[in-house]
C-alpha cells in the first residue's frame, strides 16, 4: 500500500527519486565493448592508462588501482606498516571500510570526534586519542569535503604517524588548490556506483612516496614480483616470478579501468552540477530555520558526494526517522549517512560502547542524505526541496 503524505494528500511525486545514481553514456559503453573485444581482460594497458590518468588529474606522483576502495584502505594499511598491537585513529561517521581497514592488519580503530558544523573528524579530539601506539589516522573527507589536511598531517608527522587520507567520496575536490590525491601521505578513492565517477567497482590508492607505491603494487597482487630489482634469487627465465610478501588479490580489472577512464572525462560536468545542486539546496534550506546544512572550510573546494541535510528536532513535531519516512511517502527515497561504526554489532562485541564520541552521536540522530547526483534535472531538485518544505510546514512546533 503507498504511504499518505504528511498532509494526507498526494505526494510530490508520482515516480520515485533515489538518493544516488550513476550516470553511464554511449561513450562509456563503447570504452568497455572496447576492451571485451581486446586481448586483455585484466592486467592490461587499462591498468597503467588509468593510473597515469589519476597522477595527471590529482598531482600525485603515484597511482595504484585495486578492486574496490575497500581493498585501497587495506593495501594503505599495510604500506604504512599498520600491525597487530598498533592503534588507527579514524572517525565513527564513516563507512565500516575506514575501520575495517585497521583491523585487517591486526590493529585496534580508536574513534575520534567530529566537528559539529563541518561533520568531518576533528583534528583536537584526533590529538586527543593520540597514544604510543598510534601507527596512522584515517581522515575520511566525509560528503566530498576535505579534512583539514594541513593540521592533521603536522600532527602525524609530530606523533611519528601516517596520515591516510580516505578519499572515497571526493575525487574532484581540492585543499587549499591542491587537488585531493597528492596532499596526504596516502589517499584512497571509490568507484562504487553512487559516487561521483563509477566503474561498477573500484578504488585506487595515491601517494608520493616511492616506498610505499612499491609496497602497494606488491600487496595488491599476492605479493608477487617480475621485477628483477625485487627479485630474491635468480632468475630462471622469462616465465619466471616470486612472492616474496603475503599480499592480497586485489587487481582492477581492465573493464571497469576502461569505465572508469570515460567516466573521468566527464568530472567536469560531474563537478559543476553537483556543485550547483548543493547550491540550489543550501539555498532553499538555509531560510529554514527548523534544519541545519552542512558548512564548509574555506581551504575545501568541494565536489560533492552527498548532500547531509540535518533536522532540529527541538523545533519540529516529528523526529528524524518520522522526518525520512515522510519523505518516502513523498516518493523521495533518501539514505542516512552514517551509523556510527562503533553501533555495530560486531564492534560491540569488541568491547566498543555508545558515548564514545558525543557530537558524532547526535549528528546521527538527526541526519538524512538527499538526492544528488549528476542525471537530477532542475526540477527533481525542485520536488526534493517542496518536499522538505510541505514536511517542515506541516510539523513545525
Amino acid at each position: 500500500m503507498e504511504k499518505l503524505a504528511i498532509d494526507g494528500g498526494k505526494p510530490v511525486r508520482s515516480t520515485k527519486l533515489f538518493y544516488g545514481h550513476q550516470y553511464i553514456d554511449d561513450a562509456d559503453v563503447a570504452a568497455v565493448t572496447q576492451v571485451l573485444r581486446s586481448d586483455y581482460l585484466t592486467c592490461g594497458p587499462k591498468i597503467t592508462e588509468l593510473e597515469q590518468r589519476l597522477c595527471e588529474l590529482t598531482g600525485a606522483k603515484y597511482a595504484v588501482v585495486v578492486s574496490n576502495g575497500t581493498a585501497a584502505l587495506h593495501i594503505a594499511c599495510q604500506a604504512a606498516g599498520v600491525s597487530e598491537g598498533d592503534e588507527v585513529i579514524t572517525t565513527p561517521i564513516t563507512f565500516a571500510a575506514s575501520a575495517n581497514c585497521a583491523l585487517y592488519c591486526g590493529a585496534k580503530p580508536v574513534f575520534a570526534d567530529i566537528n559539529e558544523s563541518t561533520y568531518n573528524i576533528d583534528p583536537k579530539s584526533v590529538e586527543e586519542h593520540f597514544s604510543e601506539r598510534t601507527k596512522a589516522v584515517v581522515a575520511v573527507d566525509f560528503t566530498g569535503q576535505a579534512v583539514e589536511l594541513e593540521p592533521l598531517l603536522k600532527l602525524c608527522k609530530e606523533k611519528g604517524a601516517i596520515l591516510i587520507e580516505d578519499g572515497a567520496h571526493s575525487i574532484g575536490t581540492s585543499y587549499n588548490g591542491r587537488m585531493v590525491g597528492s596532499v596526504a601521505d596516502m589517499t584512497t578513492f571509490s568507484f562504487h556506483p553512487v559516487k561521483t565517477v563509477t566503474g561498477g567497482e573500484g578504488g585506487a590508492v595515491l601517494t608520493n612516496n616511492e616506498e610505499y607505491y612499491k609496497k602497494l603494487v606488491l600487496y595488491r597482487a599476492h605479493g608477487i614480483t617480475r621485477e628483477p630489482s625485487l627479485l630474491e634469487k635468480p632468475c630462471e627465465g622469462g616465465w619466471y616470478y616470486e612472492q616474496i610478501a603475503l599480499g592480497m588479490n586485489y587487481r582492477m580489472t581492465d573493464i571497469q579501468a576502461a569505465l572508469i577512464i570515460s567516466q573521468l572525462d566527464k568530472l567536469p560536468l560531474f563537478r559543476e552540477r553537483r556543485k550547483a545542486i548543493v547550491a540550489r539546496y543550501n539555498e532553499a534550506f538555509r531560510t529554514m530555520p527548523e534544519l541545519s546544512v552542512q558548512e564548509e572550510i574555506p581551504e575545501s573546494d568541494t565536489t560533492r558526494h552527498l548532500y547531509i541535510l540535518r533536522i532540529r528536532p527541538e523545533k519540529l513535531t516529528i523526529d528524524r526517522k518520522q522526518f525520512f519516512d515522510a519523505m518516502a511517502a513523498e516518493n523521495i527515497c533518501c539514505n542516512v549517512h552514517y551509523i556510527p561504526v562503533y553501533y555495530h554489532p560486531y564492534y560491540e562485541k569488541l568491547g566498543y560502547q555508545k558515548g564514545l564520541c558525543p557530537k558524532a552521536e547526535k549528528l546521527y540522530e538527526e541526519i538524512l542524505s538527499l538526492p544528488l547526483y549528476y542525471g537530477l534535472t532542475d526540477q527533481d531538485v525542485e520536488d526534493v526541496i517542496e518536499a522538505v518544505r510541505k514536511i517542515v510546514e506541516n510539523c513545525r512546533k
